[in-house]
């Protein structure tokens, strides 16, 4: 597939070590794992205190704030050590204040349910990493992240396929007529040359929405299509002051294809496809 990356991006991923805390199921149930802890949403840079609002994850409104060490802050909240299922509701809530924080600064998101038991535990995991998120700040710096998804109808790409191909057409109309003494093998073959027309023509979308929209986004990432009528399920990742050319030109490329295929465009959204930080996990009933 059509893929093309801007150095240097090749995509964030760092495996952290232990202060994220997990909780079993067992635990999960309320009459364990209560202690208080930090919910952690994003990484930010800023040396001073910020407060988001009653934001927090939990439906305890609790205020969305930072903790610090040195250049970098972690956004977070209060809230019970334990397993979050990821319901709606909770998924919102996280989406939610990332977002609310993208709107000021850039952003790193954690992963959904990443807990802390302490605040100096979110202070060490600042210190350890500061490095590399820091570095990873740079190159995110004032970009964010923009969804598109291409669905075509098959039913009507092939019939422009037959259009176009004079050995589909005919060897379609010689199976209609019964001239084939052999009709079995003549549809195999029917099949084979449809597939690859289908798979050609789905190639030279994809080619042409990614040369369309190269010059408008630092990076790209391509994600595998969902179901049988996706041709392509794409992050962009794009500077904040071309966010509205890059608004501009998915429009003009749906205008073109009107008819065709059918543009799934959303954003923008913190650069989740764009870096990757797994957290070593320990249960709380372990911790110390």
């Amino acid at each position: 597939m059509y893929l093309w990356r801007e150095q240097p991006f090749r995509g964030h991923d760092m495996t952290l070590d232990k202060r994220a805390v997990v909780i079993s199921a067992d635990d999960a149930d309320g009459s364990k794992g209560t202690d208080e802890g930090k919910y952690v949403y994003c990484i930010i840079e800023g040396d001073q205190p910020y407060s988001f609002g009653g934001l927090g994850i939990g439906g305890r409104n609790d205020e969305v704030y930072t903790i610090h060490h040195g250049a970098l802050a972690a956004v977070v909240s209060d809230t019970p050590v334990v397993m979050y299922d990821p319901t709606r509701e909770n998924a919102l809530a996280h989406e939610h204040a990332i977002e609310t924080v993208m709107k000021e600064f850039t952003v790193i998101p954690m992963s959904f349910g990443t807990v802390f038991r302490t605040e100096d535990d979110v202070v060490e995991f600042l210190k350890d990493t500061s490095e590399a998120l820091q570095d990873v700040l740079r190159k995110l710096k004032d970009k964010i992240e923009f969804g598109l998804k291409v669905i075509w109808d098959p039913e009507t790409v092939l019939r422009e396929v037959e259009q176009d191909s004079e050995d589909i057409r005919r060897l379609k109309e010689e199976i209609l007529s019964n001239r084939l003494a052999s009709t079995y093998f003549a549809r195999m073959q029917l099949g084979r040359l449809v597939e690859q027309a289908l798979a050609e023509r789905s190639d030279a979308y994809v080619r042409d929405v990614y040369d369309r929209l190269r010059d408008c986004a630092t990076a790209s990432r391509h994600n595998k299509p969902i179901g049988d009528k996706m041709i392509l399920n794409a992050a962009f990742l794009v500077e904040r002051q071309k966010s509205g050319e890059f608004d501009l030109k998915v429009q003009e490329i749906a205008q073109r294809y009107d008819g065709k295929l059918r543009f799934q465009y959303t954003g923008p959204w913190p650069p989740y496809n764009f870096v990757n930080i797994r957290l070593k996990l320990e249960r709380a009933g372990a911790m110390s």
